[in-house]
């Protein structure tokens, strides 16, 4: 079958996503071959002798990396169907790095294609050119004489310096096959990760301007739902709605049938959320930063009337003194409110239990996601959670008409154990919105709320397997969801 109208684009500038920090089947459903792109000596062909590692035989440290790369391939292409081979592009080369931060690898499809009336599920989006291969059943780019760039389906690039002296150093790739890799980096979950994207988890619409490449939408779009607004991507009007959708906090979801059916087998229960109760015009479900001192936020949760902490000491902010007695008396028994600002959150969260407070939110004082809130006090016993500015904004506004004793606005801080951590409340998984837009992470991910953690969020955890479907991860849907025939 041939299509009525084909649309072909090159990717000037590969599409990538920069991280930073049970064996495969034998046979492969869809053939992923690695291409060797290192000059003789470096990278895929370093002689340098290895010692086998976990199930990595190779004898050379080339020749460890190119197992490590074909172990991920034959992964993916177990759970692909595509009778046209995959060809992915791949290099250690240097990249960028210091001494404590580097990025590990990048990825993404060389070339996207869109058609009518053809062979794709959808008319007039792009897809990445490995799936439009598969979907097409032949390759829509023969390859050329002599090969050029776009003879190749995939681009992958890995950090060859990692972990020596002032590249994350001491921190290195483990080669291992086995999930072993203990404080060092293992190579197989990056490359499971990037070529996650190669193969079709991102969007080619631009997420900090909202533009789409020659004005249509990526197939990932139809599936970018925007809770707020009750639309989609594809369905959005405007280049400006679209980037208004990639900062809005946790109100992006995936609203693909496939991974929404899936997630249940996948995720646990207990999403991190301030729920407002009274009054009825502020009433519903906020989203929260969760605190790395006190208590983990638990269910049912602690509920309790919420006190603003005023400033005591000119210069100062509030919360960062001994609390005295007009905000001991306003807090005591009760949930306090304390801006951002001027000394440490566990500082503030102490003087607010020490004067009686059962739970304490930090107002964040800059436009953004609510911050996560690092520190450490083995003696905070009560839990703490932060809000978004807009959000503690209207909590605020609430409170100013108040008395300082009674406020009349009851909130719960805990962990809803009737939702998926990692969705909203209809079991759509939310997609990693921060405000503000983090380039190579916004939007072409899950959310890090998730958990167990999954393999494409922005970051590589440490507790990854090496699967990509349920009941150990969600990417195999997604791509499902997309218009990929997958094998589970």
């Amino acid at each position: 079958m041939t299509a009525r109208h084909l649309g072909r684009l090159a990717l000037p500038l590969f599409l990538a996503c920069a991280v930073v920090l049970a064996p495969a089947p034998a046979s492969a459903q869809a053939p992923i071959v690695i291409v060797n792109g290192n000059a003789p000596g470096v990278g895929f062909n370093d002689p340098t002798p290895a010692a086998p590692i976990g199930g990595n035989l190779g004898t050379t440290l080339g020749d460890q990396r190119l197992n490590a790369f074909q172990y991920a391939a034959s992964i993916w292409g177990a759970r692909l169907n595509s009778a046209v081979p995959i060809e992915i592009l791949a290099t250690f080369e240097p990249l960028t790095c210091t001494a404590t931060s580097a990025v590990l690898g990048s990825a993404g499809p060389i070339q996207i294609f869109r058609g009518t009336g053809g062979f794709f599920p959808k008319d007039n989006r792009w897809y990445n050119v490995a799936e439009a291969n598969a979907l097409a059943g032949f390759d829509l780019a023969p390859p050329s004489t002599p090969p050029v760039l776009g003879d190749y389906d995939i681009r992958a690039r890995f950090n060859v310096n990692l972990g020596n002296v002032g590249c994350l150093t001491g921190i290195g790739w483990y080669l291992g096959l086995d999930n072993g890799h203990g404080t060092q980096i293992d190579l197989a979950a990056v490359l499971l990760h990037e070529f996650g994207h190669g193969l079709g988890f991102l969007t080619v619409t631009s997420g900090s301007s909202g533009a789409m490449i020659q004005g249509f939408p990526a197939i990932w779009d139809d599936f970018l739902l925007d809770t707020t607004t009750g639309l989609n991507w594809a369905q959005m009007t405007t280049d400006a709605e679209r980037a208004a959708s990639a900062i809005n906090f946790r109100k992006l979801v995936w609203s693909g049938p496939e991974v929404t059916l899936l997630a249940p087998q996948v995720l646990g229960l207990g999403m991190p959320l301030l729920v407002a109760s009274a009054p009825a015009s502020l009433a519903g479900d906020y989203n929260v930063g969760t605190a790395a001192f006190g208590p983990p936020l638990s269910s049912p949760g602690v509920t309790g009337e919420v006190m603003p902490v005023v400033t005591q000491v000119p210069g100062s902010a509030p919360g960062c003194e001994p609390f005295n007695t007009i905000n001991a008396a306003a807090v005591s028994g009760k949930i306090a409110l304390i801006d951002r600002g001027f000394c440490t959150f566990a500082v503030k969260v102490k003087n607010a239990q020490n004067a009686g407070a059962k739970g304490v939110v930090i107002a964040n004082n800059v436009a953004g996601s609510p911050p996560g809130l690092g520190g450490s006090d083995p003696t905070i016993t009560i839990p703490t959670v932060s809000l978004s500015q807009a959000d503690a904004q209207k909590l605020k506004d609430f409170l100013k008409f108040r008395s300082r004793t009674r406020s009349g606005l009851f909130v719960t801080l805990g962990v809803d154990a009737t939702v998926l951590t990692g969705a909203d409340r209809l079991g759509r998984l939310l997609m990693y919105t921060p405000n503000p837009f983090q380039s190579g992470s916004s939007v072409s991910h899950y959310d890090t709320i998730a958990l167990p953690n999954l393999l494409m969020e922005p970051n590589i955890n440490g507790d990854l397997t090496h699967y990509v479907g349920p009941p150990w991860d969600l990417t195999l849907p997604l791509l499902k969801d997309i218009g990929w025939s997958v094998i589970y």
